[in-house]
């Protein structure tokens, strides 16, 4: 089975599933990435050239550093600016992720959820539902929607759709890999007790996992399944 994973920035792809990403390769399915923005500009001055380069190649290093951590079989990176999907043609971004599911035919596309906080991850969400419609022979079969810590819960509940989740992933034998892979991005990582900290991620996943009954889970919601 194939598995595309649509996320805005390069750590997104941890912070959802990464663990779930480490199990699913060594289950044998083949798991594709691919990170839309790149994750750094909106923190600089434009005028900060150089900088800017650095960041954005540390970034693309860290990510292809990942995918090897967590075996997936490939990862791509598009480079649209960073929380400024928002200023990019909606049409051009889905389409850009239609090439990519026409390229790879998965079966299952995994995303953000719709009411995360951030600007980037909405639009990505909204941009993979629209690329996924579920046409006549459409190779897409499960579509599932993860939480990114320090973007999911900063969202009032009473704002946007609150993330519930109805699909867990029992990652008990996988959550190590995902610490590992984090610490890949640790220009991108907090100190406790912040939501993007190593600590917080653990804590995460220990809750997610006693909640279905597990020592750790990464939680998703599943947005359509045809079978």
């Amino acid at each position: 089975m194939t598995i595309l994973v649509v996320v805005a920035h390069p750590d997104d792809e941890v912070l959802g599933c990464g663990a779930s990403i480490s199990k699913w390769t060594k289950l044998g399915q083949s798991v594709h990435i691919l990170i839309m923005a790149e994750g750094s500009t909106s923190r600089l001055e434009s005028k900060e050239s150089v900088k800017i380069s650095k960041e954005v190649s540390l970034l693309k290093d860290s990510a292809n550093k990942v995918a090897k951590i967590l075996g997936a079989n490939s990862v791509k990176l598009l480079g649209y600016p960073d929380n400024r999907m928002d200023s990019i043609d909606r049409l051009d971004v889905v389409k850009a992720i239609e090439a990519e599911i026409e390229l790879l035919k998965p079966h299952t596309v995994v995303t953000h959820h719709c009411g995360d906080v951030n600007i980037d991850h909405q639009i990505i969400h909204e941009a993979v539902v629209t690329a996924c419609r579920p046409q006549p022979k459409f190779c897409v079969k499960r579509l599932l929607s993860f939480e990114v810590p320090s973007s999911t819960e900063w969202q009032p509940p009473s704002s946007k759709i609150a993330f519930q989740p109805n699909w867990f992933e029992d990652v008990s034998k996988s959550i190590d890999s995902k610490i590992e892979a984090l610490k890949v991005y640790h220009s991108e990582m907090k100190e406790w007790p912040h939501a993007r900290s190593i600590q917080s991620v653990k804590h995460l996943a220990r809750w997610r996992g006693s909640s279905v009954g597990c020592d750790a889970a990464e939680a998703f919601i599943l947005l359509r399944e045809i079978k």
